[in-house]
Protein backbone atom coordinates (compact mmCIF):
# COMPACT_ATOMS: atom_id res chain seq x y z
CA UNK A 1 0.00 0.00 0.00
CA UNK A 2 1.39 3.30 -0.76
CA UNK A 3 1.82 5.96 0.91
CA UNK A 4 -1.11 8.70 1.41
CA UNK A 5 1.10 11.82 0.64
CA UNK A 6 1.63 10.11 -2.54
CA UNK A 7 -1.28 9.73 -3.44
CA UNK A 8 -3.05 12.60 -5.99
CA UNK A 9 -5.86 14.24 -4.92
CA UNK A 10 -8.34 12.47 -7.33
CA UNK A 11 -6.91 8.77 -5.58
CA UNK A 12 -7.66 9.94 -2.54
CA UNK A 13 -11.35 11.48 -3.71
CA UNK A 14 -11.91 7.47 -4.93
CA UNK A 15 -10.30 6.13 -1.69
CA UNK A 16 -13.06 8.07 0.85
CA UNK A 17 -16.28 7.19 -1.67
CA UNK A 18 -14.97 3.80 -1.97
CA UNK A 19 -14.17 3.64 1.81
CA UNK A 20 -18.23 5.07 2.32
CA UNK A 21 -19.97 2.50 0.25
CA UNK A 22 -17.38 -0.36 2.37
CA UNK A 23 -19.41 1.36 5.60
CA UNK A 24 -22.89 1.91 4.04
CA UNK A 25 -22.62 -2.46 2.96
CA UNK A 26 -21.47 -2.91 6.75
CA UNK A 27 -24.92 -1.11 7.89
CA UNK A 28 -26.66 -3.06 5.47
CA UNK A 29 -25.27 -6.12 6.59
CA UNK A 30 -26.01 -5.64 9.99
CA UNK A 31 -29.32 -4.35 9.44
CA UNK A 32 -29.83 -7.78 7.57
CA UNK A 33 -27.86 -10.36 10.30
CA UNK A 34 -28.77 -8.20 13.49
CA UNK A 35 -26.28 -7.17 15.58
CA UNK A 36 -22.43 -7.20 13.74
CA UNK A 37 -20.85 -11.26 14.13
CA UNK A 38 -17.54 -11.08 16.20
CA UNK A 39 -14.79 -12.19 14.85
CA UNK A 40 -14.46 -15.94 15.12
CA UNK A 41 -11.54 -16.62 17.47
CA UNK A 42 -9.99 -19.84 16.82
CA UNK A 43 -10.59 -22.86 19.05
CA UNK A 44 -7.24 -23.90 20.94
CA UNK A 45 -7.84 -27.30 23.42
CA UNK A 46 -5.99 -26.82 26.27
CA UNK A 47 -2.82 -28.45 27.01
CA UNK A 48 -3.17 -31.73 28.97
CA UNK A 49 -1.34 -32.17 32.05
CA UNK A 50 1.49 -35.15 31.13
CA UNK A 51 1.61 -37.76 34.33
CA UNK A 52 4.14 -39.89 34.48
CA UNK A 53 3.68 -43.81 36.15
CA UNK A 54 5.63 -45.19 39.31
CA UNK A 55 7.06 -47.53 37.19
CA UNK A 56 8.67 -44.94 34.46
CA UNK A 57 9.69 -42.72 37.17
CA UNK A 58 11.18 -45.56 39.18
CA UNK A 59 13.41 -46.30 35.89
CA UNK A 60 14.30 -42.87 35.21
CA UNK A 61 15.69 -42.51 38.60
CA UNK A 62 17.85 -46.01 38.69
CA UNK A 63 18.99 -44.52 35.03
CA UNK A 64 20.16 -41.28 36.55
CA UNK A 65 21.78 -42.87 39.82
CA UNK A 66 23.43 -45.53 37.15
CA UNK A 67 24.83 -42.33 34.92
CA UNK A 68 26.44 -40.52 38.24
CA UNK A 69 27.88 -43.75 39.14
CA UNK A 70 29.36 -43.79 35.94
CA UNK A 71 30.87 -40.83 36.30
CA UNK A 72 31.77 -41.15 39.87
CA UNK A 73 33.82 -44.53 39.25
CA UNK A 74 31.89 -45.54 42.28
CA UNK A 75 30.62 -48.99 43.02
CA UNK A 76 27.40 -50.32 40.74
CA UNK A 77 23.94 -48.31 42.55
CA UNK A 78 21.69 -50.09 45.20
CA UNK A 79 17.98 -48.86 44.83
CA UNK A 80 16.92 -50.00 48.08
CA UNK A 81 20.54 -49.50 50.29
CA UNK A 82 21.53 -46.13 51.10
CA UNK A 83 25.75 -44.73 51.09
CA UNK A 84 26.90 -44.68 54.57
CA UNK A 85 27.54 -41.66 55.55
CA UNK A 86 31.32 -40.18 55.26
CA UNK A 87 33.82 -40.73 57.98
CA UNK A 88 34.90 -37.34 59.34
CA UNK A 89 38.56 -36.30 59.32
CA UNK A 90 40.30 -36.80 62.50
CA UNK A 91 41.23 -32.90 63.99
CA UNK A 92 44.67 -32.05 64.28
CA UNK A 93 45.65 -31.80 67.78
CA UNK A 94 49.16 -29.63 68.65
CA UNK A 95 51.24 -30.98 71.21
CA UNK A 96 52.04 -28.54 74.24
CA UNK A 97 55.82 -28.77 73.72
CA UNK A 98 55.00 -27.54 70.16
CA UNK A 99 52.66 -25.04 71.53
CA UNK A 100 55.17 -24.03 74.21
CA UNK A 101 58.31 -23.58 71.51
CA UNK A 102 55.77 -21.56 69.30
CA UNK A 103 55.02 -18.96 71.55
CA UNK A 104 58.18 -18.33 72.89
CA UNK A 105 59.31 -18.08 69.51
CA UNK A 106 56.17 -14.90 68.98
CA UNK A 107 57.40 -13.55 72.05
CA UNK A 108 61.20 -13.33 70.97
CA UNK A 109 59.79 -11.43 67.99
CA UNK A 110 57.83 -9.22 70.05
CA UNK A 111 60.33 -8.53 72.15
CA UNK A 112 62.85 -7.61 69.41
CA UNK A 113 60.09 -5.39 67.90
CA UNK A 114 59.97 -3.57 70.81
CA UNK A 115 63.74 -3.15 71.56
CA UNK A 116 63.72 -1.74 68.51
CA UNK A 117 61.25 0.66 69.25
CA UNK A 118 62.86 2.15 72.44
CA UNK A 119 66.46 2.42 70.76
Amino acid sequence: MSNLFDLSSAQLIRAAAIKEKISALEKELVSILGSPAPAAKPVVAPKKKRTLSAAGLASIKAAQKARWAKIKKSAPVKLAAKAPAPVAKKKFTMSAAAKAKISAAAKARWAKIKGQKKA
